[in-house]
């Protein structure tokens, strides 16, 4: 296994502000933090004195109404609309394709334009509906490195990072899709209502590993849960890794969302093969890392999830070694059905097997709740995204939802 400094793909470099150039090479004001976004209102010749002013004006417009055009920000000058509009850009990336799911599930092909030298690069979002909440899945890179061998994204190559403009474009750009901004024309003023909304978490667990990309995930979970726009509360973020030890604690100190752990494995010999990070930042370390995780209790726990894969991973023996390992670390454990996906070679465990490793771990006093399977016939479900540049052709891909509906009757 390769450390971070060579497994981490740079996110590619913001162009300089250029009036002249096309509007695929104009800098972005989504994913930037209110300094960044100063400088660049400055390089274009807006007064100091109007800075405060102009970045307050466009945060709102953003990240409160969700705009994605300069012409309607109705309380800024013509002229500046122009100005704006001729230097910046505050565009969605292009939906390729919308997938809605029997259960609701729905799942975004999404394609951002080309960056510098680099080509367009697509990635999935996925939104679940839930009684109560909408959990939006967001993915931080295009493909993975980590090469999980039950996860289809790790099937994928990884070719870049995203950047926090990306990451957070897949938020307005679900929040647009479901109808979860306010009214455009409310007083101009308006704070995000935090009743009501269709999308109430969001987690990063979507396509890469989040904290091989740790500063532009940072930038865009501390915008997403800024108070005066997106206003996500930390904890309903939850970021979850495969074992990145060194970028844990710091996750907790300068982001402050929820931790979650893809764990799947309580031996060291069984991890290598299933997350093979495991090599490198083996379980007593991870353990150690969660456990001095900043603001860590009983209400603020940690999420370890645990893919149910049949005669790997699913004995008594696998549940008491799990008690074992977690120990005092507050915790809760979410039991994941493997989702198959085209070429695995895993099965998901029997559900009465499943039934009996959750109710273990209950009476060891451990919230552990089954994850319904949710969108698995759109393979929109957990460890089933890949972007499309590597998607099954179509007429696969209806074959295997054919399977998938006829396979699986007792644990949808």
């Amino acid at each position: 296994m390769v450390g971070t400094d060579v497994m981490t793909a740079a996110a590619p470099t913001r162009p300089a502000v250029s009036p002249a150039k096309g509007q695929a090479e104009k800098p972005s004001l989504i994913g930037l933090n209110r300094e960044e976004m100063g400088d660049l209102f400055r390089e274009v010749g807006i007064p100091d004195r109007q800075i405060k002013m102009r970045v307050s004006q466009i945060w709102n417009w953003i990240y409160v109404r969700g705009v994605s055009d300069f012409d309607v920000m109705a309380n800024v000058a013509k002229d500046m609309r122009a100005m704006l509009k001729q230097n910046f850009t505050i565009a969605r990336p292009e939906i390729v394709e919308e997938q809605v799911s029997n259960d609701g599930t729905r799942k975004w092909l999404l394609r951002f334009p080309p960056r510098g030298a680099g080509r367009p690069v697509e990635i999935e979002t996925v939104y679940i509906p839930e009684e109560g909440r909408g959990t939006l899945c967001v993915s931080s890179q295009v493909g993975c490195t980590l090469t999980c061998s039950f996860c289809h994204t790790g099937t994928q190559r990884l070719v870049r990072n995203l950047t926090s403009e990306e990451i957070l474009s897949q938020l307005l750009l679900a929040r647009d899709r479901l109808g979860d901004f306010p009214d455009r024309d409310m007083p101009i003023g308006t704070m995000m209502p935090a009743e009501g909304r269709k999308i109430t978490n969001m987690v990063m667990m979507g396509m890469g590993e989040p904290l091989y990309n740790f500063e532009e995930v940072k930038k865009a979970l501390l915008i997403a849960s800024d108070g005066d726009g997106l206003s996500l509360s930390k904890r309903r973020i939850t970021l979850s890794t495969s074992g990145v030890v060194p970028e844990i604690f710091r996750t907790g100190e300068e982001i402050g969302v929820m931790l979650a752990i893809s764990l799947h494995a309580v031996r060291d010999d069984l991890r290598d093969m299933l997350v093979p990070i495991n090599k490198k930042y083996p379980l007593k370390d991870l353990i150690a890392a969660c456990r001095a995780y900043p603001g860590l209790s009983n209400a603020r726990r940690i999420t370890f999830e645990y893919v149910m894969l049949k005669d790997v991973n699913d004995s008594l023996e696998d549940a008491k070694g799990l008690i074992q390992l977690l120990k005092g670390v507050p915790s809760k454990i979410n039991l994941i059905p493997f989702n198959p996906w085209p070429g695995t070679n895993y099965q998901c465990s029997d559900w009465a097997q499943i039934e009996k490793f959750a109710d273990f771990i209950n009476a060891a006093g451990y919230a552990s709740p089954i994850r319904t399977p949710r969108g698995r016939d759109i393979l929109a479900a957990c460890g089933q995204l890949k972007s499309d540049s590597e998607r099954m052709r179509k007429t696969d891909r209806l074959a295997f939802e054919a399977m998938m509906i006829v396979g699986h009757g007792e644990d949808d």
